[in-house]
């Protein structure tokens, strides 16, 4: 198998500076959109590694802007942090110096970062200190690109977390129903039409200015931080294809839906469901220990709200998806959908019960 890939990779690996003999190839990493391959560089005797990912262009359509993106964030996080080489991810560039490189055979893009050694991802949260070092790590990530000059970055997935439009696709597959899937999930429906309100606080706030624009990650799940294998420490933040402009309670949302519940996403007991308080708390601490300094008090106030919205508008897209004929997330059995739809509400609902306990805590 591994000589299988090394003959598929080789080729590619071939138009990027790699300075040495390509001697190994490996699947790398749970990630869903790109494929990843970890490299093994024979460079005058010592083995080095690199990255390599081929790019979702369903996904990502626009490479250039992507990769401009990319490009953009990691210069200047490298810049903010000179003596530290694992602060930020290392583009390789193509042989043609551009940051990826396009086959002509068939337009797929690929592209090259040097591994960074001496850390690891973890899948899943195990206790209060990943928690903190994961959202220390984010709120890092986000006190450095504060300050970042260039204007605002490109949008490389349009109206991402646009929680009102996410609502109206809800509303008008509801009303086609054309799966006549609706009387199976009435209970869940319902709980979404009586949040409607709740969707466009950020959005409306952003608009107005009452709420800033500021880079953000958008995907802020613990295996997106590299975790320092001896110290346990955040060293860097990874899967920079979603940064964009945005709300930093984006990704403190996000950060709290994947971290704080005690099942699986599709766990359908839910009696095992649970919001764990001191993993929030966990959180809270790790991240106003690195972005506090330049939050506004608005963004401040909205932390503990931002779980409760990002856990909201996932468990919408669950159930707008389940209605559609489970069209956008992969599923492997019926009513799967519908399984992480009820999963992610009974932990809005949980958030809503400690509402405040975790207005207090940020406090």
């Amino acid at each position: 198998m591994s000589q299988e890939i090394l003959q598929k990779i080789a080729p590619i690996a071939a138009h990027f500076d790699l300075r040495g003999v390509l001697v190994d190839a490996e699947p790398w990493g749970s990630g869903h959109i790109n494929n990843t391959y970890r490299l093994t560089v024979d460079q005058s005797g010592l083995a080095v590694h690199y990255i390599l990912q081929g790019i979702n262009q369903h996904v990502f359509p626009n490479v250039p802007k992507l990769m401009e993106n990319i490009q953009r964030v990691t210069k200047h996080i490298a810049a903010r942090n000179p003596q530290d080489s694992r602060a930020a991810l290392t583009i390789v560039n193509a042989e043609d110096g551009k940051p990826y490189w396009q086959d002509p055979a068939d337009n797929e893009c690929y592209r090259v970062y040097l591994f960074i050694e001496g850390a690891k991802t973890v899948d899943a949260v195990t206790s209060p200190e990943q928690a903190f070092q994961a959202a220390r790590a984010f709120g890092a990530f986000q006190c450095a690109l504060a300050d970042m000059p260039g204007g605002p970055l490109f949008e490389s997935i349009v109206d991402f977390h646009h929680t009102p439009k996410r609502f109206q696709k809800f509303l008008a597959v509801l009303k086609e129903d054309k799966l006549d899937r609706a009387k199976l999930c009435q209970k869940e429906i319902d709980f979404a039409l009586a949040h409607e309100k709740e969707c466009a606080i950020v959005v409306e706030e952003l608009a107005d200015g009452r709420l800033p624009s500021r880079v953000t990650h958008n995907d802020t799940k613990i295996n997106n931080v590299m975790l320092d294998d001896k110290t346990g420490e955040g060293v860097c933040v990874i899967d920079l294809d979603t940064c964009m402009p945005g709300s930093v309670l984006y990704d403190f949302g996000d950060e709290i839906r994947t971290t704080t519940a005690t099942a699986a996403e599709d766990e359908r007991d839910l009696s095992k469901v649970q919001f764990d308080l001191k993993l929030f708390e966990a959180l809270v601490k790790g991240y106003l220990s690195t972005a506090g300094g330049f939050l506004t008090p608005e963004e401040k106030r909205l932390l503990p709200f931002s779980g409760r919205l990002l856990t909201f508008e996932c468990g919408l897209r669950f159930l707008t998806d389940f209605l559609e004929g489970d069209v956008y997330f992969k599923i492997h059995r019926d009513g799967h959908n519908l399984d992480r739809c009820r999963t992610q509400f009974e932990l809005v609902r949980q958030m809503e019960a400690l509402e405040n306990e975790m207005n207090q805590f940020v406090k």
